[in-house]
């Protein structure tokens, strides 16, 4: 080999680089640029992924987590926060991992000048608008993860020149339209969420809640012989199931609930002998005879079958006793919300490892077989909604894993069996509506575990209620309404110390209201009515702070009504049917009570007596803070720091988080905003299901969210705000300071999910119907009337907008997120703070007052006019930020324009309406009216807000064309 010398040497390698970079790089890209660095080496730079990456990031509007803020040019852009440039050319960016960062906004076609990419994920965050054709420019690209986003439009057909593809992931957006077939030559896919019928090495086949439509071609499972997974869940697809799916020999797992399906469930499915799974929940299946329900038959061959969910179909006629013999594994057999008829078939419990067993909506007939008691892994039974007749089985006590027993709503009679005490981990335990007599068993008033509600309302119970009932220490609802029970009311019922809901209305209790209820300070709602109680009306109830319904009436009361706490509002109050009652608030419209007489000493004693002793302890109380504020200056850094809120709810320490969220995993993340991340969690020892929300302290103004936060929720209590249970701040294992709050968690997601769902494990496919929309907007002008004008100080929000609006079970909106709430001077509607001129108001956009902006001042009427914003987006689905708005148009103008003669061009389209066309127009008008009303630039011409509530009930009673009470 000849040697040469070094010169040469490099001069040849700069050579190889520059022939390398003219034929890798694409045309597209810029021209190439030489510099000099330091040592006079020559290096070369290329600006087409510095400059698309820039692009990329103006699209972004919303960073919660400042995830670019490396992205600038201190910073070489291969270092920046997610981002891996090659080793071999140095430029060239191969990697953009920017998954679950929260990240919002659109992406920019410049993402196609990154030739080089191998995988982009930009999964789980809150990007919109369409996937642009650009990315079919990736042409290296093997790895694509645009999963968990509000992608929308069509799937782009020009993928197929990603010819390199491997892993192509776009489940959880709101994408539409069918999937290109040209997407097939992608031949190099393994698991992907696409409509490659001609590929016949695809295993998994994944496209779950989007909005793709079309039918499954019927040789599916001839051309993929290979698929061993099929997830089409949350979409609208049609058609028939295929036969075809059975060639498919390797299927394992068929997942395709919530689509249009229809006809029959192919029988030729038990023909797959590792199927574990077939959930085909919410299609429009059918079965009516023997040879509908063929499928059940065959699938007693399937030996693995551990799932299998047909519930909310039209599955009817009698369900085969081939149930019988279905796999030995089977855990979860879902058979409600269908019209199925019949006996349950004997032998039931030959299904030994049965954990779920649902047979609930449906048309079943006869008694519970007594040998369901023999299912004893069983952990949920629901039979609700049936015509189930006879006793309830004894047995169904050796069932002691079950932790909800459903049996509503069916003819059943006999007493209550005293073995369903031996159920220690239940839960929930629902005897609604039935023909059941006898009296109530101690032993279900003593399970340790009913936590959710306990529910023997509407049935034949008599005898007294047992003071045993205090033991439901852990119970949040019960209602034993509508039965025949007597005695007193137990002084024990104050033991239950978490109980908010107790319905004890239409029975015979008889004596006074027990002194013990007013240790109840969580009770949210108590209806005593239709009962022989006589007395007064105790005024400890005044003192219930959290109370919002009380019902009295029709007993025998007397006496003054108190004018305090819940006694304040008469829509909160019956009390009807005592005619001895005098006095309350004007709106009861009782006659006065007799004058009282009061001593003429009375004024002498005061002055001579209690003012002195007064004095002395507000002059104890000042030595006691100038004693002991130097001492607790001097705690250690790392002693817990007590929260406004600890000093009235139980305290949770960071190591209880830790446990309860599984160390803020993110499978547990159900939110994130400007402050703060939201994670579900499971605190011990009760296992409450709750919302922590942590404060990310390194953004500017979340410690003054947490205090204001922590200083609104310490003071307010109503139905409709979201509970707060408790907070946390102190300091994490790093020894930095951790804020948290801990909320009641409400399962069906914020109202910005249900008008513009975003696909991320709470999408909701039903729109939200015209009454839904008018009770939620009555639940948010509640929940504001009672921050303006029953706290005080009163209260501005400040941030009102749909995703602080969270919807329960029972679709009752709660407003939360306080982090930017005022409390506001008496004298005037402005805020306390305003006098510094140093507030700064971070409301979000589009539905901050205008005048906010020109005087920077808080005001009750800013809220009024972000709840006019909302009323209008909830009548019409559209975002006051959605682009059709520019140019001048506003959601306001474009509500307005549209007033009155063609408001019905401008709702919602999805929103199920009223049945007469007359009342649904009416109504709509006059939403419409209100939410103008509100929004309106002028303060002055703006509603109060207890005008608002009040109009909205009656708007609701003139659609239902009932008067409400």
């Amino acid at each position: 080999m000849v040697s040469l010398p070094r010169e040469s040497m490099e001069l040849e390698q700069i050579l190889k680089m520059a022939l390398s970079l003219f034929f890798l790089w694409p045309s597209s890209c810029l021209p190439v640029a030489s510099v000099v660095d330091a040592t006079g080496a020559i290096r070369f730079r290329n600006d087409t992924d510095h400059l698309s990456l820039l692009a990329f990031k103006d699209q972004i509007t919303h960073d919660p987590l400042n995830a670019l803020s490396s992205w600038n040019d201190t910073i070489q852009f291969c270092n920046w926060k997610g981002v891996t440039c090659s080793w071999k050319h140095k430029q060239r960016v191969v990697v953009l991992d920017l998954g679950s960062l929260g990240l919002e906004g659109s992406l920019s076609p410049s993402i196609g000048n990154l030739t080089f990419l191998h995988r982009l994920n930009l999964g789980n965050n809150s990007f919109f608008s369409e996937i642009p054709p650009e990315v079919g420019h990736l042409h290296r690209l093997k790895n694509l993860n645009l999963s968990f986003n509000s992608f929308q439009g069509g799937i782009p057909s020009n993928l197929t020149y990603c010819s390199e593809l491997r892993i192509l992931a776009l489940s959880h957006n709101q994408l539409t339209g069918k999937i290109p077939v040209e997407i097939t030559s992608l031949t190099k896919l393994g698991a992907i969420p696409s409509k490659l019928y001609n590929i016949s090495s695809l295993q998994k086949f994944y496209v779950a809640e989007n909005k793709l439509q079309g039918s499954i071609p019927t040789d599916m499972g001839i051309t993929l012989p290979s698929l061993h997974t099929l997830v089409l869940g949350g979409n609208q697809f049609d058609g028939p199931i295929p036969t075809t799916l059975a060639n498919a020999s390797g299927l394992e797992l068929i997942c395709i609930p919530d689509n249009h399906f229809s006809g029959r469930v192919p029988s030729e499915l038990g023909r797959l002998p590792g199927l574990y799974l077939l959930n085909v929940e919410k299609n429009h299946l059918e079965a009516g005879d023997a040879k509908g329900w063929e499928f059940l038959d065959s699938l007693t061959n399937c030996s693995q079958l551990t799932e299998l969910a047909l519930d909310d179909n039209m599955l009817g006629g009698m369900l085969p006793n081939s149930v019988i013999n279905l796999s030995s594994q089977l855990q979860v057999l879902a058979l409600g919300g269908n019209h199925i008829s019949g006996r349950i078939p004997h032998g039931i419990e030959n299904l030994a490892k049965l954990q779920m067993l649902a047979f609930e909506y449906n048309l079943f007939t006869g008694a519970i077989p007594e040998s369901i008691g023999n299912l004893a892994r069983l952990v949920m039974l629901s039979s609700s909604f049936n015509r189930f007749t006879g006793q309830i089985p004894f047995s169904l006590g050796n069932l002691t894993l079950l932790t909800k027993l459903c049996l509503d709503q069916n003819n059943l009679q006999g007493p209550i069996p005293q073995s369903l005490g031996n159920l220690q981990h239940l839960s929930t335990l629902d005897l609604f509506a039935n023909h059941l007599s006898g009296t109530i068993p101690k032993e279900i008033l003593s399970l340790p575990a009913l936590s959710l509600y306990l529910n023997l309302s509407d049935n034949l119970l008599d005898g007294s209620l047992p003071l045993e009932v205090g033991r439901l220490k852990n119970l949040h609802a019960l209602d034993i309404s509508r039965n025949m029970l007597s005695g007193n009311i137990p002084s024990t019922l104050d033991d239950c110390e978490i109980l908010e809901y107790l319905y004890l209305g239409n029975n015979l209790f008889q004596g006074t209201i027990p002194k013990s209820l007013g240790n109840m300070r969580g009770l949210r709602e108590l209806d005593l009515s239709h009962n022989n109680l006589t007395g007064p009306i105790p005024t400890f109830l005044e003192e219930l702070k959290q109370l919002q319904m009380l019902n009295l009436s029709f007993n025998h009361l007397e006496g003054e009504v108190p004018v305090k706490g819940v006694f304040k509002n008469a829509t909160q109050v019956s009390i009807k049917g005592n005619s001895r009652l005098c006095g309350g608030v004007p709106e009861l419209h009782l006659p006065a009570c007799p004058g009282k007489s009061y001593k003429k000493r009375k004024w002498p004693l005061l002055l001579k007596i209690v003012f002195p002793i007064a004095g002395a302890v507000l002059f104890m109380i000042l030595l006691f803070f100038l004693f002991t504020l130097p001492q607790k200056r001097k705690l250690k850094n790392n002693a817990p720091i007590v929260s406004p809120l600890e000093d009235q709810f139980p305290r949770v320490s960071y190591n209880d988080l830790i446990r309860a969220t599984d160390g803020f995993s993110s499978t547990n993340l159900i939110g994130r905003g400007g402050y703060g991340s939201v994670y579900k969690g499971i605190l011990s020892p009760h296992q409450t299901i709750v919302a922590v929300k942590v404060f990310n302290l390194q953004n500017r103004g979340a410690s003054k969210s947490f205090l204001a936060e922590c200083e609104v929720l310490r003071s307010a209590r109503h139905r409709n705000l979201v509970k707060v249970m408790t907070s946390c701040s102190m300091v994490d294992f790093r020894g930095h300071d951790f804020k948290a709050l801990i909320f009641e968690f409400i399962p069906n997601g914020s109202l910005e999910k249900w008008l513009h769902p975003k696909l991320d494990g709470h999408h909701h496919t039903k729109s939200l119907s015209l009454l839904q929309r008018l009770n939620i907007a009555i639940d948010v002008a509640d929940a504001i009337d009672y921050l303006h004008n029953n706290c005080q100080p009163s209260i501005a929000h400040c941030d009102l907008k749909p995703s602080n609006v969270l919807i329960d079970n029972e679709m009752v909106a709660h407003v939360g997120d306080f982090g930017l709430a005022r409390f506001m001077s008496k004298a005037s509607t402005n805020s306390l703070a305003d006098k510094s001129g140093s507030i700064r108001i971070k409301g979000t956009f589009g539905y901050i007052a205008p005048e906010y902006g020109a005087s920077g001042q808080v005001s009750t009427s800013g809220d009024v006019y972000s709840y006019g914003i909302l009323l209008l987006e909830m009548l019409t689905r559209k975002s006051p930020l959605d682009d059709m708005f520019k140019d001048g148009l506003s959601l306001q103008k474009f509500v307005k324009i549209a007033f009155s003669k063609r408001v019905m061009t401008i709702v919602d389209p999805l929103m199920p309406l009223l049945e007469d066309e007359n009342k649904t127009r009416e109504c709509l008008i006059s939403m419409a009216r209100i939410g103008l009303s509100c929004s309106n630039e002028s303060v002055r011409e703006r509603l109060n807000i207890s005008d608002v509530a009040m109009t909205m009930r009656k708007i609701r009673d003139a659609c239902l064309g009932t008067q409400v009470h």
